[in-house]
């Protein structure tokens, strides 16, 4: 009898839990038997794993094999087990020495002729693999995605037979090269390309200075979307850490890393997607776009559109930062820090308030219209700006273009550069910071709350009124937050048209 334990991982969620091949080769009929709550991908492995020892050159054991992928109660899924299963087996019949086990961690799926294939959501397994001070060996096809950690840069193999040969000291495997750029990058809108809504533009610059969430109302063709889709070339590059989260949403929704992108996400669903495309779920509990969206933006075009269960899902995740996901096959939490822009037409026609069309919708289909994006979500948005047709600047002078992008990012970036030195964006401030953070004076106090009483505000309008003012402070450089900035702040709170 034999006996070898090889170390991988199982994906969960953002964690990858440690998981140990538990290889014995004893006596009995042959066959190979795979246990510890497996899925049918892990059990098919058996087959693979044979056919790529064979065709490796080595021996598979004409005895009898039992793998036990421990610890039993943590469920095992997808073909990532297939290269520890069988280096075990090899480590298990002597064909490998088994010294060099103990520090390893292996990943790879394994084709019939022995050739390593891709694996998705590797980083959660790297980074936990790393804190545990074990090097990883992965396929080659996954050495883009494993470069981009420079401190735990993994061992690639392009088949079973290169590992075979570094395990024996035959062969040195080469480290995953440093991750590069992304490939084609998509371009950045410029702000100039906006002519005229000042009122829009301020907002955006507003919401990039301090993470806020914003709503744009306006009659189609009024530069909503126009507008929105120029916040992400307003907000500053991410870091080093957001980009390996950004990096490890995106592989654990199955989609390809190709590079460092320092840029923000910008993810824009369409109104027919369901609560479950949102948030997150499935059969193995996957990502939604709030979540593919974090540290970027969500846009929410034709926001009164969406089904109500998948707006009200997003009340939680636009409070906490977090979703968590509770479906037959699991429940795990990914973070969804996100910035929400969404866009309207003000009455199911779109006209109402047009200078040029008349709106043909009754009040009562107005009302029903707006009530479909209820009272609590719009609590949560920090700035509602309406957008009115302007004359077109169709053969207008190049001097009347708009500011361009990198003029308002150089002040967004020194706003922002204002809050780090407090603790966080501006959107995020809760507590006693903000407390500190927006310390009015007397004619502030007594605006705020002479708005809180007409307006009607919640504790939390307030709150969010507040945030927004402190960014408008930071915009001009002012270290307490005066009337004129709260007043300008609350503008946007009551800019939705009753």
């Amino acid at each position: 009898m034999a006996l070898a334990t090889v170390f991988t991982r199982a994906q969960q969620g953002m964690h990858a839990r440690e998981v140990s091949a538990e290889i014995h080769v004893g006596r009995g009929l042959p066959g190979l038997m795979i246990v510890g709550l497996v899925e049918t991908a892990v059990r098919e492995s058996r087959e693979r794993v044979k056919a790529a020892i064979q065709e490796a050159g080595l021996e598979f054991p004409d005895r009898r094999v039992t793998v036990n992928l421990a610890p039993a109660d943590l469920p095992k899924a997808g073909g990532r087990f297939d290269l520890a299963i069988a280096i075990g087996i090899l480590a298990a019949t002597r064909q490998l020495p088994a010294e060099a086990l103990p520090g390893l961690e292996l990943y790879g799926e394994l084709a019939l002729s022995g050739r390593l294939r891709r694996v998705d959501a590797l980083l959660p397994a790297l980074l936990a693999a790393r804190e545990a001070g074990r090097r990883c060996v992965v396929p080659r096809a996954s050495a883009m995605e494993s470069g981009l950690l420079k401190d735990a840069r993994p061992l690639t193999a392009g088949h079973l037979s290169q590992v075979v040969r570094f395990m024996r000291g035959e062969l040195q495997l080469e480290a995953a090269p440093p991750c590069g750029n992304a490939q084609n990058p998509q371009e950045v809108a410029d702000l100039a390309d906006v002519r005229g809504q000042q009122r829009g533009r301020r907002a955006l610059e507003i919401a990039a200075a301090g993470g806020h969430h914003s709503l744009f109302v306006g009659p189609p063709g009024t530069g909503k979307t126009m507008l929105a889709r120029r916040l992400p070339g307003l907000l500053p590059p991410l870091s080093e850490n957001a980009v390996v989260d950004v990096a490890v949403i995106r592989s654990l929704a199955g989609r390809s890393v190709d590079g460092l992108d320092r840029r923000s996400p910008w993810r824009a669903p369409h109104h027919t997607a369901s609560a479950a495309a949102l948030v997150g779920g499935g059969r193995s509990v996957r990502p939604g776009e709030i979540s593919l969206a974090h540290h970027g933006v969500l846009f929410l075009d034709e926001l009164p559109e969406f089904a109500r269960p998948a707006l009200e899902a997003l009340r939680e995740p636009l409070e906490a930062g977090r979703i968590s996901i509770a479906r037959a096959g699991g429940s795990t939490s990914y973070p969804a820090t996100f910035q929400l822009v969404a866009a309207m037409n003000p009455c199911p026609c779109g006209f109402r308030g047009d200078t040029q069309i008349e709106c043909r919708c009754t009040p009562d289909q107005i009302r029903r219209y707006r009530a479909r994006i209820s009272g609590p979500l719009l609590d949560r948005i920090d700035l509602i700006t309406t957008v009115q047709r302007e004359a077109p600047g169709f053969g207008a002078p190049t001097g009347s273009l708009g500011e361009p992008t990198n003029a308002v990012r150089e002040r967004v970036l020194a706003a922002r550069a204002r809050q780090r030195r407090r603790a966080c964006v501006n959107a995020q401030l809760t507590g006693q910071a903000l407390l500190e953070a927006c310390q009015l004076d007397n004619e502030a106090t007594e605006l705020l709350a002479a708005a809180a009483d007409r307006l009607v505000l919640s504790q939390r309008a307030c709150e969010r009124s507040l945030r927004v003012a402190r960014s408008i402070a930071d915009l001009a450089s002012a270290a307490r937050v005066r009337a004129e900035s709260v007043a300008e702040a609350l503008s946007f709170r009551a800019d939705f048209p009753g």
